[in-house]
């Protein structure tokens, strides 16, 4: 007997571009070569240590190492409920208004399934990140996708594409600043995207992963706007604010009734992340925020290093207002070979490792995403490889 492996969910989504790219980036590391990678947007700084402090201090409490809480404990949600106030000037209720998510992920996954119904469908940029797409897509939603370089080319299309329209869509996905372009989006665009969600009855979910590494000027949050928690839910993570990946800590906050509806789902899925990572948590949002301005720093400098040195290799890309990420172009002697095959000689001909733009959506082809996750000298060796590669291919 074999199991039929035609499961509908599955045939949904499309092959896994990036899994190419990490197939030869295993293959080559295999067989003693030093890759730069610059693929994965996994930080590289150390985790606060008063955090692993906390964390240390309550793992060895008695009855912390048992179930926890699926919305998250109390003092988490109102840690996350002060961060907002002092960063935003915007009020929450820990009770009813936020929710603590194993990552920003899990909740925006969950989310989907929560309010999602079978052929509705979402408004997504394009390029974006995959699961903006896609954990709706899973959850049986039609996906319209929307170019989305800059913020004000995704607005322009969110009103085209309504205005011919038949009817509006259930949700409108918006992340800014945005993985994977690095662009940021002001506060008139969040007050002209709430305008439209009222007008036509649409909820908004706006990703604010980003929210701390910017280098311009600070990145607002939709609920700045009068009257966003009537349509909105945005979500936010540690995970690189303060080098906390692999911790899974986030946060959904928002509409009353949508943090209800992912309290739902998630209360059948899960029972809350570890405890003592939740009071850690709440130290990283309480404490010394130094440490958030020093790895904001260190991006800055590393940004700057990359968009000198790759420049003067012969790779002119644009300077990113915020993120860990530079989107580049490709460069125009390669843009004939798109975007996944110019990734794969980059790392055979430059061992320089960097995430393929189409994996982000139709509008990503001829780009790649660079991750700001390297020290500076191994961004200039990575340029150093890169302009011997480029001049041998002229």
């Amino acid at each position: 007997m074999s199991i039929n492996t035609d499961f509908y969910r599955i045939k949904r989504l499309p092959p896994y571009v990036f899994a190419e790219v990490n197939k030869l980036k295993a293959e080559l590391r295999k067989d003693g070569q030093d890759i730069i990678d610059f693929g994965f947007g996994n930080p590289d700084l150390p985790t606060p240590q008063h955090v692993i402090d906390k964390l240390i201090e309550t793992v060895q409490k008695p009855r912390t190492t048992g179930y926890s809480v699926s919305r998250g404990i109390m003092g988490l949600r109102k840690a996350c409920a002060r961060y907002y106030k002092r960063r935003f000037n915007v009020e929450l209720d820990p009770e009813n208004e936020i929710i603590a998510t194993i990552g920003s992920k899990e909740g925006f996954a969950n989310l989907a399934q929560a309010i999602t119904a079978p052929g509705d469908v979402i408004y997504a940029p394009d390029p974006s990140y995959p699961l903006h797409a896609y954990g709706f897509i899973i959850a049986g939603a039609k996906i319209q996708p929307i170019s989305a370089i800059t913020a004000d080319e995704y607005l322009a299309g969110v009103k085209d594409t309504l205005a011919r329209a038949d009817k509006p869509p259930m949700a409108i996905v918006v992340c800014f600043p945005s993985n994977p372009t690095g662009h940021t989006a002001d506060l008139s665009f969040y007050e002209e995207v709430v305008a439209i969600a009222k007008a036509h009855d649409i909820i908004v979910l706006s990703d604010l992963a980003y929210s701390e590494i910017y280098f311009g000027d600070k990145p607002p949050s939709i609920f700045q706007v009068e009257g966003a928690k009537d349509v909105a839910v945005e979500t936010i993570s540690l995970s690189k604010t303060y080098s906390m990946a692999g911790w899974r800590m986030g946060f959904a906050v928002g509409s009353k009734e949508l943090i209800a509806a992912l309290a739902r789902v998630k209360s059948y899925l899960d029972y809350g992340a570890f405890t003592p990572i939740q009071v850690a948590a709440c130290a990283a949002l309480d404490g010394p925020q130094d440490c958030v301005a020093e790895a904001r720093e260190v991006y800055k400098k590393r940004r700057d290093v990359m968009v000198e040195a790759f420049g003067r290799a012969g790779w002119d890309i644009p300077s990113p207002d915020a993120s860990m990420f530079v989107w580049a172009p490709l460069p125009e002697k390669m843009r004939h070979l798109g975007s996944l095959e110019f990734a794969k000689q980059l790392m055979l001909n430059a061992s320089a490792a960097v995430s393929p733009g189409v994996g982000f959506g139709e509008s990503g082809e001829g780009y790649v995403r660079i991750a700001l996750v390297e020290n500076e000298q191994r961004i200039r060796q990575a340029a150093r490889n890169i302009r011997t590669y480029l001049d041998n291919a002229g």
